[in-house]
């Protein structure tokens, strides 16, 4: 956990120029060009792969959840939200995550936030989402395991039909909570009895200070021998070295955030050969401090090296943005037209572990889309 200041930091909705730029959400302030682009973007089909159950709540939801459960400290009033979610460092973004956990308390929560969430996605054209869902911290505050499942996969098959949004999960370890979340996590993800039909990778998130990534080599061994793909956070509050750590002990087949991997160009050379997707999160970046700007952000660096770099959101709603924002200002970033934004929603479909007949019609999507956005 880092701590680099005694000063907030706003959250992008609170002061959008604060990065030196324009907002790209400010309409009004933008050229016809970049009005175009958000445009497109919001209609363009897209896959994200690294967004968070809890992290996705949007503050209707949380709001809702908190009403229900009166003896939390998270606001119940939608604007107390804002001042709420300002974080003072990555530390911080973690006690308020936990305390937002803190609210799914029944199935019955889980089964709202996970439908409402594939609702938001759903009008941002995801047509399919790898959903990160620590179940540690639900089963622990005594919602049945069984329960639990049933939730998410009901909620996950209601999403699909109505919406045609397609989930599947990724369970992640809570490094905070050591070896004890780490077995709990394994074992949810592995039992046949219990591990549920959309589940297809396996995670380790939470700090990265003080949680060195080798000691869940046990853990990622056996989600890889059930079946499991491996997709650890690593190098976002740590140096490259953590990095290759999920690459050599969690035999990682994508990097979550990867932020520190521009340090090392070895790193960035291996990434790029094995063809190990990077799961970048800019606007998160930010608000975490994990980079102190948008303009240093590693993105240009690692799409320069030739890795594999998809856009993701994190925890949208606690960082004020949504994934068409994270394409505007991965678009600002590379300097990207519209083909160049449609190639970034292509890698994410690449780099997804949906079906090959899945990534084939998403694929199309994007390529009829973009044609007719384009044609004279």
């Amino acid at each position: 956990m880092t701590a680099q200041g005694p000063t907030a930091v706003p959250p992008p909705w609170a002061d959008p120029r604060r990065s030196g730029e324009e907002p790209l959400t400010d309409r009004h302030a933008e050229p016809a060009a970049h009005r175009d682009l958000a445009a497109f973007i919001a209609g363009l089909p897209k896959a994200e792969l690294h967004v968070h159950h809890v992290g996705s709540a949007s503050p209707r939801i949380v709001s809702e959840l908190s009403a229900r459960h009166p003896d939390s400290k998270v606001p119940s009033d939608p604007e107390a939200l804002a001042d709420y979610f300002t974080f003072t460092d990555f530390a911080h973004f973690i006690d308020v995550y936990l305390s937002v956990v803190d609210l799914i308390r029944t199935p019955e929560d889980v089964r709202l936030l996970t439908y409402e969430v594939a609702r938001d996605l759903a009008r941002q054209q995801v047509r399919y989402a790898e959903l990160t869902i620590t179940p540690f911290s639900s089963t622990r505050r005594g919602i049945d395991e069984r329960a639990f499942m049933d939730a998410i996969e009901d909620a996950r098959k209601a999403a699909e039909a109505e919406f045609g949004t397609v989930l599947r999960w990724c369970f992640d370890i809570p490094g905070e909570a050591g070896l004890e979340a780490a077995e709990e996590t394994v074992r949810l993800a592995t039992d046949d009895r219990l591990r549920p039909e959309g589940l297809v990778s396996f995670g380790l998130g939470g700090p990265e200070i003080g949680v060195p990534r080798p000691q869940f080599k046990p853990y990622f061994d056996r989600a890889v021998a059930a079946g499991l793909h491996s997709v650890p956070h690593a190098g976002e509050t740590t140096g490259p070295g953590t990095v290759w750590d999920a690459l050599t002990e969690l035999h990682a087949e994508r990097i979550g955030h990867g932020t520190s991997s521009a340090q090392d160009p070895k790193l960035l050379a291996h990434l790029a050969e094995h063809r190990v997707a990077l799961e970048v999160c800019p606007t998160s970046n930010i608000a975490t401090r994990a980079v102190r700007t948008l303009e240093e952000h590693p993105i240009k660096a690692f799409v320069d090296a030739g890795v594999l770099v998809t856009v993701n959101s994190d925890d949208p709603p606690m960082f004020g943005t949504d994934l068409n924002n994270e394409y505007a200002v991965a678009a600002r970033l590379l300097g990207l037209d519209e083909r160049g934004v449609a190639d970034l929603a292509r890698n994410a479909v690449t780099a997804s572990f949906l079906d090959p007949a899945g990534q084939a019609r998403i694929t199309s999507e994007i390529d009829a889309y973009t044609e007719a956005w384009l044609a004279p």
